[in-house]
């Protein structure tokens, strides 16, 4: 399958480059993916939608939510080269900690601009807002297209609460804002290790979660921290030969049993964002003589690499709250291969058409 089977036109101004005024008050386009009925809604009715007959199991009981908690860490630190004063820039991927002979050593996995001219033993040093150095930091080594970079003093995540910036896409075309602190971050947040926002989960507050419970609707958190194997570009000409990268998940044992209690009742998963479909169908164990095993989601830490596209046959997930996606990613191919692929271009090319706003800080889908 062509990478280019994925690509459609978008307008550059409806590339969403701010959220809107008021979490929660994006449009929502709702999708049958059996009818390929559409309608055009907003996300603060998501709890009168849920309540429909379309998401009831056939004894009446409301669907189970799946949210992803993980936390966005200030992951993007802008410095200067050392040695030529040039302006440099990393994104921190993962905190690595190796412990050799009783000591401890901790580096930080990294992409960078001009990757080739970031060689190992090149120094660069951090400022704040005032221009006050506050960090000296070494590359020690390279991996493909990543680069570790070691601190003269370690740093930590409150460190970089204070001094790094938020890690807003490339697609926005501008500075983060101090406003993008508390935008490009989910009210639940709770685990920190993210270097890019589960964007689906941005668009609930508080009341929306509150009206959720309130008409009997269930929550429950599985943390994936979203890494390069979301956010990177398919380069492969056929769709087959890209390798994600791997991202760390957890799901606990109360979360799994609640969602396998839920599903052996026929009930709907409705995950709330890419990342959480991408845990969930990673996490799944199987089945035996066609019926669901007593464990049928492995519980704890994991790690995947998972690619879905096309093809692909969903296990746990009935329904998915998304974003709309960039052309030829692996996120919008994970969506058409939940609902059929022309049906997710056809319901791209109206969202075009009614202006809805794309990408991160866009508005929202419900496919079921």
């Amino acid at each position: 399958m062509k990478t280019s089977e994925f690509f459609f036109k978008l307008p550059e101004e409806l590339i969403a480059q701010h959220p809107c005024e008021k979490r929660g008050e994006s449009r929502l386009l709702t999708l049958d993916r059996v009818t390929g009925k559409r309608e055009h809604r907003m996300v603060r009715d998501l709890s009168n939608i849920l309540c429909g007959e379309e998401f009831l199991s056939p004894s009446g009981e409301k669907p189970l939510l799946i949210f992803n908690d993980t936390k966005v860490r200030k992951a993007r630190l802008l410095g200067k080269s050392l040695e030529s004063g040039a302006a440099a820039e990393f994104l921190l991927l993962e905190k690595i900690i190796n412990e050799k002979h009783g000591v401890i050593n901790i580096e930080w996995k990294a992409l960078t601009q001009r990757a080739k001219r970031r060689k190992a033993g090149s120094k660069y040093v951090f400022y704040d807002s005032s221009g006050l150095e506050t960090a000296r930091a070494e590359i020690t080594g390279a991996e493909g297209e990543f680069r570790f970079l070691k601190f003269e003093n370690n740093i930590d995540d409150d460190w970089l609460d204070k001094y790094g910036h938020v890690p807003l896409p490339p697609y926005i075309k501008r500075k983060d804002v101090s406003a993008d602190s508390e935008r490009y971050q989910t009210v639940y947040a709770d685990k920190t290790g993210s270097a890019a926002a589960p964007t689906a989960g941005l668009h609930f507050t508080r009341e929306i979660l509150d009206n959720l419970k309130a008409k009997g609707i269930e929550s429950v958190f599985i943390t994936l921290h979203v890494g390069l194997g979301t956010f990177q570009p398919v380069r492969s000409e056929e769709i087959e030969n890209h390798v994600m990268h791997k991202e760390t998940f957890l799901i606990n044992e109360k979360t799994a049993k609640k969602i396998e209690t839920a599903k052996k009742a026929g009930r709907k998963i409705i995950a709330v964002g890419t990342t959480s479909v991408r845990a969930l169908e990673s996490a799944y164990c199987g089945e035996a003589s066609g019926a669901l095993k007593e464990n049928m989601l492995k519980s704890g830490n994991g790690s995947t690499s998972i690619f879905i596209y096309p093809g692909y046959k969903f296990k746990i997930v009935d329904a998915v709250f998304t974003n709309f996606h960039t052309p030829e990613s692996t996120l919008l191919m994970l969506v058409c291969a939940f609902a059929e692929k022309d049906l997710i271009l056809k319901s791209y090319a109206e969202a075009v058409k009614e202006k809805y706003r794309f990408f991160s800080y866009g508005d929202a889908m419900l496919i079921y």
